[in-house]
């Protein structure tokens, strides 16, 4: 258990370790020189740890609109489910947790190898929070002992064999290749995404080709047009609040448009850092999972973080956030209107930037400008039904969690193993 903690919380857990492991490997295999070998892992380490960095800020830059709504919409807290908590979960199951992280990704290594599913999930912290949540499931079910690894093994492997391998046509419509597919709870949102665009959408008008005049081209730079974004969007929550209400939530020291400057700069230098971290990454990473790909796993394509497509329509990802928090907060003042869940149902701000941004990219890929605002619109009333329903199969144990990081696959795939861990 000793050696399985260490490559479970040292190594699998750390997203820029394990690609940098990764890198090297398929370089090594590659029989590229030293000097390449050396670069080539730093490179994919630094691309990550600055994608990472670049997430931090965004995710830092968001988190205060979720206590506005709060205060908005008067939502009482969440603890009030009186759930286990993620950390006592972890605590208490974190030896089966670990087990089911590393027998999973064996199985998809050996479906990849042996079968036409390619897709080889590489999303580090993803490979641990997907059996965490079916960690959970198989508990609320009334599983035992070796039982609950085998059901949670089961449903990690089958969302990382099955999952990405759906997304990948509608990735490849983005990129234009077949180098990568996500390894990501956007998935769902994203699919629904994709076929919305395809239907619905006119892929002639792409969201990167939205014209500015001359005096507004400064605009057409993704840092410029987020950062001002995201203070409108600040100011217009601040003055629905009042400056009393606002200062309680935002920041007491800092007048309303202070506030909302620094947060939309913030914001802007977040998503500029992740940016750059993507480049810097894919840049090593295909190159060097090639050697994997000819020599170990024929074919093989590897599933990454989400923010991997951003680069590819970064407009798009704006784009589908606004339209998100719009169709979401509409979503939750109906339902909090209707009383339809007995339980309090938050803003999911994270959620609509990384899941529902990707999501739009993926509408935008299948139909242009119109299938990215159908697409998120949709997924944005579908994020807060998803949340508010998975509840319930995890009251006991995880429900905190799931209603700050769900809305996504994490919800959509606890009702789905919940309900036939029911049966068992």
């Amino acid at each position: 258990m000793v050696i399985i903690d260490f490559i479970v919380n040292q190594i699998l857990r750390q997203p820029a370790l394990f690609l940098g492991i990764i890198a090297a490997a398929g370089l090594i295999i590659q029989r590229k020189s030293l000097s390449d070998t050396i670069s080539g892992t730093a490179k994919t380490i630094i691309g990550v740890v600055i994608l990472t960095q670049g997430t931090t800020i965004l995710v830092n830059s968001i988190t205060p609109l979720s206590g506005a709504f709060n205060l908005l919409y008067k939502i009482p807290d969440a603890q009030a489910l009186h759930p286990m908590g993620s950390d006592n979960l972890i605590k208490q199951y974190g030896s089966q947790i670990g087990l089911t992280m590393l027998f999973a990704f064996a199985i998809n290594l050996i479906v990849a190898r042996f079968t036409p599913l390619k897709n080889v999930f590489l999303t580090g912290h993803m490979l641990f929070w997907f059996p965490f949540i079916f960690i959970a499931i198989a508990i609320e079910s009334g599983l035992k002992g070796a039982s609950i690894i085998i059901f949670a093994t089961i449903f990690t492997a089958v969302y990382m064999i099955f999952a990405p391998a759906l997304i990948k046509p509608f990735v490849k419509k983005v990129t234009g290749s077949d180098s990568f597919t996500l390894g990501h709870p956007t998935i769902g949102l994203s699919l629904l995404s994709g076929l919305l665009g395809k239907w619905l959408g006119n892929k002639n008008k792409s969201t990167e080709d939205i014209k500015f005049p001359k005096q507004l081209e400064f605009l057409r730079e993704i840092t410029i047009t987020s950062s001002i974004v995201m203070f409108i969007v600040y100011i217009v929550i601040g003055l629905i609040l009042g400056v009393d209400r606002s200062k309680a939530v935002f920041d007491k020291t800092q007048s309303l448009v202070t506030f909302s400057l620094l947060q939309g700069i913030t914001f802007g230098a977040g998503l500029t850092i992740l940016l750059l971290g993507v480049r810097m990454m894919l840049a090593e990473i295909i190159p060097a999972f090639k050697g994997i790909s000819d020599k170990v796993i024929p074919n093989a394509i590897p599933a990454l973080d989400c923010p991997i497509i951003f680069p590819f329509a970064p407009n798009a990802v704006l784009i589908g956030f606004i339209t998100s928090m719009v169709t979401s907060s509409i979503t939750l003042f109906i339902i909090g209107s209707t009383g339809l869940f007995p339980y309090a149902v938050v803003p999911l701000t994270i959620t609509c930037f990384f899941e529902i941004g990707t999501a739009a990219v993926i509408g935008n890929g299948t139909g242009g400008l119109r299938g990215a605002v159908i697409g998120s619109g949709v997924a944005g009333v579908l994020m807060i039904l998803l949340v508010g329903f998975s509840i319930p199969f995890l009251q006991h144990t995880v429900s905190d969690w799931i209603i700050v990081f769900g809305g996504n696959d994490f919800s959509l795939w606890s009702i789905i193993a919940g309900t036939i861990g029911k049966l068992f």
